[in-house]
């Protein structure tokens, strides 16, 4: 079980089942004491047995739900606000495979609770202590099917997005939402952008056919479908949709790390103000803020945390390496959508192609690993900073800033793992920094 900022989640059976949903929701709702909630999941198969636990726990506690059924992570966050809701549940895990399941709980702004009402819900689920008062009402449920028709006008509607303009380059791209909650509303929005798409793996009622995080070495399909297409770019999501990666009409899958920097250089060209990404995030946000002469913030990972540095640094774009895009004017949240569109608005203003935009870039090569760990990390960190000669910034574990490269290690949110992320300029240099950080890490354990 792992609770966080990013949600509730654990293995399907003792570490998630429908009484840890019902009374981690009981919980929440006591948190919040809300009369209106919005409710969406993801395609894995526990998903509506965790979902019959939860409306019936909202239900009984006198509020009404709403269920917009198989919906993307930023759909439900923005269906939040447009309904005027008090809160939402998301019933996904995210990049997780499907022995996996969670909870993410938003607030009535439709973005993730923060860590101190997280803490509270912690404690009321373990101290068993939670009340089921004789409600003078029981909550109404009702179905909306109208959610991915709400968010593709949204990003239609962006001041920086031109229909025409897209669709006059007539752009051709291959798709893997891996049967994940994205296999509607992408096809959708391409074709209201007059993108030809090809699916690949967009069947909701199929299982996720490979491991479900959009990375390099899993989307192996989508390159060699982008060659064979002839296609002009690919689009890989997640199974809660709020991850992008990119691939560019070579076939070549681009870094996770590449899909915030594009979209950043893409509005800072229009938008002048800070860009907020996480620790754990390439150092190629620094260049483009550079670049553009605006800041650079830094926040811990986790989608609250980088929204959170970007309220208060004011921040005009943000999100996190792993593919996720944050765009204010739409939401505040990860969005594989938003940031689809404003790749395209990218490519079609300057009439450029992905693989020529990246290869204006300095080329950096990241490396992240997982490794089990249960022990104390204090003596870690402090044997880190003695080890590495550079800049430590101990926020969030430690990140450790050297001359051509630098390494953050940290535990998971969404994992009992330790991770550790290098970048330098070459993969040989990054391996060796996760290496020593990693032997450092193995004679603690």
């Amino acid at each position: 079980m792992m609770i966080s900022v990013s949600g509730v989640r654990g293995v399907l059976g003792k570490g998630m089942n429908p009484e840890v949903a019902a009374r981690f929701t009981a919980a929440y709702a006591d948190q919040l004491n809300g009369s209106l909630y919005v409710v969406g999941r993801d395609t894995r198969a526990s998903g509506p047995s965790i979902a019959s636990a939860v409306f019936s726990v909202l239900r009984f506690k006198g509020a009404d739900v709403i269920d917009i059924g198989v919906a993307s992570t930023p759909t439900v966050e923005i269906m939040v606000g447009e309904l005027g809701a008090d809160g939402g549940i998301i019933i996904t895990a995210s990049h997780n495979d499907a022995r996996w399941n969670a909870l993410k709980f938003l607030d009535g702004n439709g973005e993730f609770i923060n860590e101190k009402a997280v803490e509270e819900i912690r404690k009321g689920f373990e101290s068993g202590s939670i009340l089921y008062d004789p409600p003078s009402d029981i909550g109404s449920c009702r179905k909306i099917d109208s959610a991915d028709s709400v968010h593709i006008k949204r990003i239609l509607g962006l001041d920086c997005i031109d229909q025409e303009m897209i669709r006059a380059r007539r752009f051709k791209a291959v798709i893997d939402c891996v049967n994940g909650a994205g296999s509607s509303i992408i096809p959708a929005l391409l074709d209201t952008l007059g993108v030809e798409s090809v699916g690949l793996n967009i069947d909701i009622d199929k299982p996720f056919p490979h491991d479900p995080e959009p990375r390099p070495a899993n989307l192996g399909d989508l390159s060699d479908a982008v060659i064979r297409e002839k296609a002009d770019l690919g689009f890989a999501c997640d199974p809660d949709a709020d991850r992008l990666v990119l691939v560019d009409g070579n076939g070549v899958v681009l870094s996770e790390e590449l899909t915030l920097s594009v979209a950043a250089d893409f509005i800072l060209g229009k938008e002048k103000g800070p860009v907020a990404a996480n620790l754990s995030t390439t150092r190629l946000i620094d260049d483009i803020a550079r670049k553009h002469n605006v800041e650079a913030v830094r926040s811990k990972v986790g989608e609250a945390n980088v929204i959170s540095a970007m309220k208060e640094s004011g921040a005009v774009i943000g999100g996190e390496g792993n593919g996720g895009v944050i765009y204010p004017p739409i939401h505040y949240g990860r969005d594989a959508m938003t940031g689809i569109a404003l790749v395209l608005q990218l490519l079609a203003e300057e009439g450029t192609s992905l693989e020529k935009k990246v290869s204006e870039y300095p080329s950096y090569c990241i490396v992240k690993e997982k490794f089990s760990f249960d022990g104390e990390m204090n003596s870690v960190i402090e044997e880190l900073e003695d080890k590495f000669e550079g800049v430590s910034n101990t926020l969030d574990g430690i990140r450790i800033d050297l001359e051509t490269g630098w390494v953050h290690l940290r535990r998971s949110n969404t994992e009992p793992v330790v991770r550790i992320i290098a970048e330098a300029v070459s993969r040989e240099e990054a391996a060796a920094l996760i290496e020593k950080a990693g032997a450092i890490l193995g004679s603690r354990g």
